[in-house]
């Protein structure tokens, strides 16, 4: 829990989150944990997340949705009736912002769409999060985190070189569609400021997706090459890749002529930072498989973890390659404070630092409430 009791840098912004899955409790969750107070409504089957697992709590909720929606309430409506939408529309009275992500189609058929809402609640900010948008060739259509990494170009460059197209690993569209959501909900709070009104968010998978594609989609545009998959390695820096060791295996994120000076004079051949084979960084990518396999035959005498610290603190970025597990349990993690401890939960913590309005940890998933609190209410600690 964060020892310094703070109202947080949204204090007295009410959200109603009626999003689900990912993007969009991701987005509440962002706004949450910086101080707003965050409704969440659920239909009577709950979010789907709650089914996602193992694992699951000792009430058989997964923890999937654990990490999606602390520092809010819940509350049960059924939209798809008129006395769960007549409820809604008491809420969005004193409400901020609406975060939801319902089919195209859905709220204009219930009558809340954001031209009913816009003209009844002219200062709310209603964020959407969808697909592909509402409009276009594939306007509508719904989008799921995996299906938009292929269809935008991300597993094409993700996997091994030969390899098949490879998913990545977490779900980065689904969560920098959330990010770019929370993004654009400050946007529009800090232009109501200036106008006095609220206005349409809208983030959606497939643009999000695209805009991941740096720098494949700046390479393309530039020379008309179409991006291949590189493994680990950079497809513009070298060497920027994971290399052998005598035991673990060690990320080396060399960026620089300088840094590659620093490396090779660590590994005791300073003259290679000379060779015209690998003397800038233009040559060094040109040049990476005769590269790397003189790096991985230097660096085979070397403990993998302890070759990685040295090279960080003498200037050459490098890391170790760590578990979950252990990245959630280094040190560095802990005096970060970037796990959340609360009764019944350990999470994830907020990335972002302020200095005088910190995020904080108030309500764990589950809490069930059915009104705002009080714009002025102190938060816990």
């Amino acid at each position: 829990m964060n020892p310094i009791p703070s109202p947080g840098a949204l204090a007295g912004i009410r959200v109603v989150d009626a999003s689900r899955i990912l993007g969009g409790p991701y987005c509440g969750q962002i706004l949450g944990d910086h101080g707003a107070d965050v409704l969440k409504i659920e239909p009577p089957q709950g979010d789907d997340t709650r089914g996602w697992g193992p694992p699951f709590n000792a009430d058989g909720v997964a923890s999937y949705y654990f990490g999606l929606n602390r520092n809010k309430r819940v509350m049960t409506l059924d939209l798809a009736e008129p006395p769960g939408r007549a409820r809604l529309l008491d809420l969005l009275a004193e409400a901020d912002v609406l975060i939801e992500n319902f089919k195209t189609g859905t709220l204009e058929k219930w009558g809340i769409a954001w031209d009913t809402l816009s003209q009844r609640f002219p200062r709310l900010v209603h964020c959407r999060v969808s697909g592909y948008g509402a409009d276009g060739p594939l306007g509508g259509l719904p989008g799921y985190d995996a299906a938009l990494q292929a269809q935008c170009g991300l597993m094409s460059v993700n996997g091994e070189a030969g390899g098949a197209p490879l998913r990545v690993g977490l779900p980065v569209v689904d969560m920098v569609t959330g990010l770019n959501a929370a993004l654009g909900v400050m946007l529009a709070l800090q232009e109501r400021q200036r106008s006095g009104c609220g206005q349409f968010v809208e983030a959606s998978l497939y643009d999000c997706g695209l805009s991941l594609l740096h720098p494949h989609g700046a390479n393309w545009f530039m020379d008309g090459r179409i991006p291949g998959r590189t493994g680990n390695a950079h497809p513009n820096i070298y060497p920027y890749d994971s290399l052998r060791t005598g035991t673990d295996p060690v990320f080396l994120a060399v960026g620089n002529d300088r840094q590659f000076a620093l490396l090779c004079r660590h590994l005791g051949v300073p003259a290679l930072a000379q060779d015209p084979r690998y003397a800038t960084a233009g040559a060094r990518s040109v040049n990476r498989v005769a590269l790397k396999a003189e790096l991985e035959a230097l660096m085979a005498t070397h403990d993998g973890p302890r070759l990685a610290d040295a090279l960080v603190r003498a200037g050459v970025p490098c890391a170790p390659v760590l578990g979950v597990d252990a990245a959630l349990q280094h040190p560095h993690t802990a005096h970060r404070r970037m796990v959340v401890e609360m009764p019944g939960y350990r999470g994830i913590a907020s990335p972002i630092k302020l200095s005088r309005t910190p995020a904080s940890y108030r309500t764990a998933p589950l809490a069930q409430g059915d009104r705002f609190l009080d714009r002025d209410a102190a938060n816990d600690d």
